[in-house]
């Protein structure tokens, strides 16, 4: 199980959609299927398949078994019948973040994917979104009957965190809080059914997955509003895809009660996120609506995520703390200013490299902190940089990517991590 996004993300890869064969077979069989209806007329769309992008182990949000589908492969079929049209899922592992939706849907492999953040800085204008069906973001995991009103209420307690997430990163600016580093979301909840932790504080979905689950309902969930903790979730299509966007749109509200019926049958928690005394600063402008184009616009641009964020958004989210104010930081000496390339490196990393490195790459742990870069290296900062990305350091955990990203694309995360340096 994992955390949206956004979440959120670097084990290996199961590439559970066609192969080049198969994938060659279905395009024929699509033609033929196509061809059988010319002498009609013209093919009736809604008999075509509507192809959904889906991870076939990650649930609570989806998986390949029919006993137990997840809740965003449940509402991509309740959308297929309300369009009239056979659904197919297209597999892929989502632990890559961003990598697994441009491999997918925008590679064309899928035509829709649910669950990702509605988020201005998610993939840009490569994805366009519906409106929001959900919201989903961080929560305080406490055994019954125990709640929390404010952050002072866990002064002296042992919380549990997700390594390498956002709560991770909002609690190490806590010095009165001592944290236990877990793996995974069920490990993180275990920590508090063990007595190893007072709390935890992990992906609100995944939490309440588990409790409902595996403890009998024995946790109050709690979410909890502020930067960086909750996102908007919608449907995500290609840009080109404004019609099958805007068809998606007009059936949300009729499946509206089907989705609060999944969310209960999926442990999610109910109740509005609440904001602890003492907190980061509220969100609200992120749950609003996304505006979007008509599909009779010349082209349909995604609004202006994460998950991954998800993280990717996302889910990735798919993401920790306050992001770094970049402005109050000192560059080392040739950071780059095409403010296009440090755009497109800030998009790659905080769609892969946050996973472990942090979100815009604030990271609590300094060890993997890579705003020290130039601390650590001074001139060989560029040397060290190439040459990991590159070639990986695998006792360490970090992979090899120079057969995920091109070198322009290096250049351009070097340009952006060279924005947020500071000694």
């Amino acid at each position: 199980m994992t955390s949206t996004s956004m979440p959120l993300i670097s084990p290996s890869v199961r590439n559970g959609y066609a192969s080049r064969k198969s994938g060659a077979i279905l395009k024929a069989s699509v033609a033929a299927f196509y061809l059988c209806f010319l002498g009609n007329g013209a093919l009736a769309i809604e008999n075509l398949p509507l192809r959904l992008c889906a991870d076939p182990d990650n649930l609570p949000f989806s998986s390949d078994r029919a006993e137990n589908p997840g809740i965003y492969r449940e509402i991509g079929n309740a959308i297929a019948q309300e369009l009239n049209r056979p659904l197919t899922e297209v597999w892929y592992r989502t632990n890559f973040g961003k990598r697994a939706t441009r491999v997918t849907l925008l590679a064309k492999q899928c035509d829709f994917s649910v669950g990702l953040p509605a988020d201005s800085d998610f993939m840009g204008p490569a994805l366009i979104f519906s409106r929001p069906f959900m919201k989903a973001g961080y929560a305080l995991v406490l055994k019954k009957p125990a709640t929390v009103s404010s952050w002072a209420d866990l002064n002296g307690k042992a919380v549990a965190v997700q390594q390498n997430s956002t709560p991770q990163n909002f609690l190490a600016t806590k010095d009165n809080i001592t944290m236990v580093t877990e793996l995974n979301p069920e490990e993180t909840v275990k920590a508090v059914a063990s007595g190893a932790a007072d709390a935890a504080f992990v992906w609100a979905p995944s939490a309440g997955y588990v409790n409902k689950t595996l403890y009998s309902d024995s946790f109050n969930i709690i979410p909890v509003d502020g930067l960086g903790m909750q996102w908007p979730v919608a449907v995500a299509f290609g840009k080109r895809d404004g019609a099958l966007r805007d068809a998606v749109n007009g059936v949300l509200n009729r499946i509206s009660a089907k989705v609060d019926d999944l969310k209960v049958k999926y442990g999610f928690p109910a109740g509005e996120p609440v904001t602890l005394a003492e907190g980061p600063t509220p969100v609200k402008e992120a749950m609003k609506a996304p505006e979007v184009e008509p599909s009779t616009a010349k082209s349909a641009p995604g609004p202006a995520n994460p998950a991954v964020k998800v993280a990717e958004a996302s889910e990735s989210a798919q993401t920790g703390g306050a992001p770094a104010d970049s402005a109050a930081l000192t560059p080392p000496q040739g950071a780059a200013s095409d403010s296009d390339r440090v755009r497109e490196g800030k998009e790659v990393f905080n769609g892969t490299c946050s996973h472990c490195h942090g979100p815009d790459a604030v990271q609590a742990e300094r060890k993997i902190d890579l705003r020290l870069l130039h601390h650590r290296y001074k001139d060989r900062m560029e040397e060290i940089f190439f040459k990991t990305v590159t070639d990986g350091r695998p006792t360490k955990g970090m992979p090899a990517w120079k057969d995920v990203f091109s070198q322009e694309q290096f250049v351009s995360i070097l340009a952006f991590l060279k924005t947020v340096q500071t000694d």
